[in-house]
């Protein structure tokens, strides 16, 4: 059996673990040397393969990749790009199919969520579109937790749990100054559609802690007149209240309560801003003294309190994928399915890319509390064992120490320049 080169590429917003998933990709694909040859990763995702800008990930070395398993962010560059149709694009996939012929690259690992996974099984058809051979695996990833079929999401534990401490650590830091200060903090937390991140934060509530939580669910109209009830009601009773507010929470008529009028690269509203529009209206209405806070980055970026759940889940669909292409598979994806809550337990199984691409999970209305504004005993059920386990980078002096790869870029074969 000839032996053939493959395609790396990260996509969309970053996580605390996807590195990781890189990491078990490329472990994996050296295990099996015998069938797979270099594995060229995408410089700023998959744009690097339209442009031809390919990452020699041999020049690593194998200390180097494993501390990939612990450093947050995209190693090799991410990019929110996504393909066209070959009707509406042909350019882009012949020029796809001109790389991968200059470099012999018989498998395509794509990293990243929805998007990312139509783009995937777009390219897992160019054998039967275009004639070349190719398999394609999607290697999923998402903060937001909305693909279909897997059970969760690498890169959502690590979120959850830090919007769930964040969340608990706050209050504890209000409750204390509720008195004479600050009477209400909003915390907002990403997630565009569905509000799994924001449910997290009901996570830091249990029986040893009794804090007044409001949570704003996308999959939930905005109810001011609701709202600003419970935030009244919560502050007479606690003397403090804490809203975790999707950035994805909107009016009736579909308004965000965050667009600012502007898109971002796949065409989707940009967002940003939902806090302190909902600690204004508190104040306006209520007249209570506010602090707020947009967890951004940060709560993506956290790998020194990644969940050890969420890191071997995204090392172990890194692993699967690859394996899943030697035994010569194609248009799937790596999906987690639970097999057991308590014991919490789970494996890999086959997803079929054409029914994964272009569908969002929401969360399920029996997650959602009865008034609109809290979890359900389900949700935490199923919350719970993704933000288990603390799996912490090394420190040296202090910090966390992260790997940077060099990152050498082979060199071109194809004579021309591509613009995407």
């Amino acid at each position: 059996m000839s032996i053939k080169n493959a395609f790396y590429a990260q996509s969309g917003g970053v996580t605390a673990v996807i590195n990781a998933s890189a990491c078990g990709v490329i472990e994996t694909a050296r295990k099996h040397s015998d069938r797979i040859g270099t594995v060229f990763a995408g410089k700023n995702g998959i744009i690097g393969a339209l442009t031809e800008d390919l990452i020699d990930t041999g020049a690593e070395s194998d200390a180097a990749i494993a501390a990939l398993r612990h450093t947050p962010s995209g190693a090799f560059g991410s990019c929110r790009f996504k393909l066209k149709g070959v009707e509406q694009n042909k350019r882009e996939y012949e020029r796809l199919i001109e790389v991968f012929k200059a470099h012999d690259i018989g498998y395509f690992f794509y990293n990243g969520g929805g998007d990312s996974a139509d783009t995937c099984h777009k390219i897992s058809q160019l054998s039967a579109t275009m004639g070349y051979p190719i398999q394609a695996i999607h290697v999923p990833k998402t903060v937001d937790n909305d693909l279909p079929i897997t059970d969760n999401c690498p890169g959502f534990g690590s979120v959850a749990k830090y919007i769930a401490v964040s969340t608990r650590e706050a209050s504890y830091d209000v409750r204390s100054m509720a008195r004479t200060s600050t009477k209400v903090f909003v915390l907002e937390v990403m997630g565009r559609h569905a509000g799994w991140i924001a449910a997290a934060g009901g996570l830091a509530v249990d029986e040893d802690n009794d804090i007044p939580i409001l949570i704003l669910f996308p999959e939930v109209e905005f109810n001011q007149e609701a709202f600003l009830a419970k935030c009244q009601e919560k502050v007479e009773q606690y003397g403090y209240v804490i809203a975790v507010v999707s950035e994805g929470a909107h009016w009736p008529d579909g308004r965000f309560l965050a667009e600012q009028g502007t898109r971002d690269a796949f065409g989707h509203a940009q967002l940003g801003g939902a806090a302190p529009v909902v600690a204004n209206m508190i104040k306006e209405n209520l007249g209570y003294k506010f602090h707020w806070a947009v967890a951004d980055y940060l709560q993506r970026a956290a790998r020194h309190l990644a969940s050890k759940t969420d890191v071997e889940q995204a090392y172990a669909v890194g692993k699967a994928a690859v394996e899943m292409a030697l035994e010569g598979k194609n248009a799937i994806m790596p999906a987690i399915i639970r097999t057991s809550n308590d014991p919490y337990s789970w494996e890999i199984q086959e997803a079929d890319l054409s029914k994964v691409a272009n569908v969002e999970k929401m969360m399920p209305a029996e997650y959602i509390s009865e008034d609109g504004f809290g979890i359900t005993p389900a949700c935490r059920e199923y919350l719970l064992p993704l933000i288990q386990g603390e799996d912490y980078p090394p420190y040296i002096r202090g910090l966390p120490q992260y790997v940077t790869l060099k990152n050498v870029v082979v060199p071109r074969k194809l004579a021309d320049n591509f613009e995407p």
